[in-house]
């Protein structure tokens, strides 16, 4: 947990996290749980997850609007309030191997169509719904975080155009959202995780140099360290690095290490 933080420094708080199922959604949901929160986490598997304290498994498809309604509609009428979102359900990383070809890295016009259609709806359109269903909750309380997880590849050309463009997108929203709700005293923020050790990249870990990764639960720790700061406004509308939080707000990773902050120029 945060070195700073008791156990029950989010008692009483109500968060949402979404794609939950593994890797970062459910290493954030677990941590927000460590430290007293109530987490409902979302995913089309959720419920087949061995998810940890405090947080309550829900499916959804977020990419059918129904699905996410009745979640939104479900929390507040069980907890009247929904005080973080973490948005970190996305699409397009599936089927990266198509009928024997590699298709991550090609470049556009050999990219298959379906993966920009997947990293929107499936991730900028879900994020924009999911923000516009808690938002007014949180403008009613006069309080709220929401954290968009992103990646720096909308800075900068990682994998493939659909996926800069997508995560580009991401941080704009996160930007004009911010701009919005700073007058009811809700932050937004995007989150940039560096290499996490999701389950994933551990199938892959004798090809990669994990001397500089991070666990899920450090994205957690850093987005927890958010909804406990009392003054989380002054960050609404950055790009924050969830390395560079660890050591703005004193955390750890769940080794005791703290990890580098990644440049563009490192990635």
């Amino acid at each position: 947990m945060p070195s700073d933080q008791p156990k029950s420094a989010l008692r009483g708080t109500v968060a949402l996290v979404t794609g939950g199922s593994r890797g970062v959604g459910r290493g954030i949901a677990e941590e927000l749980g460590l430290l007293g929160a109530t987490a409902y986490v979302t995913g089309r598997a959720v419920e087949r997850a061995e998810l940890g304290l405090g947080c309550i498994p829900v499916k959804c498809d977020h990419t059918n609007d129904d699905h996410v309604q009745a979640v939104v509609d479900r929390i507040v009428t069980e907890r009247h309030r929904i005080d973080i979102l973490v948005n970190n359900v996305w699409g397009g990383y599936e089927r990266m191997v198509e009928n024997g070809d590699f298709t991550w890295p090609k470049p556009f016009w050999e990219q298959p169509l379906w993966r920009w259609d997947a990293m929107f709806s499936a991730g900028v359109r879900a994020h924009y719904y999911a923000s516009q269903l808690a938002a007014p909750t949180m403008i009613a309380q006069r309080r709220g975080l929401i954290v968009n997880i992103s990646f720096c590849s909308a800075q900068k050309h990682i994998g493939n155009v659909a996926y800069g463009v997508s995560k580009a997108a991401t941080d704009k929203m996160t930007a004009d959202m911010a701009t919005e709700l700073k007058p009811y005293g809700v932050a937004v923020v995007s989150l940039y995780p560096g290499l996490v050790r999701t389950e994933k990249v551990m199938e892959a870990a004798k090809w990669l140099d994990l001397t500089n990764s991070e666990s899920p639960e450090f994205i957690g720790r850093a987005v927890a360290a958010l909804a406990a700061d009392p003054d989380v406004l002054r960050h609404t509308g950055r790009v924050l690095v969830a390395a560079g939080l660890a050591k703005e707000y004193g955390f750890t990773d769940i080794d005791g290490k703290t990890p580098r902050p990644l440049t563009l120029t490192d990635v």
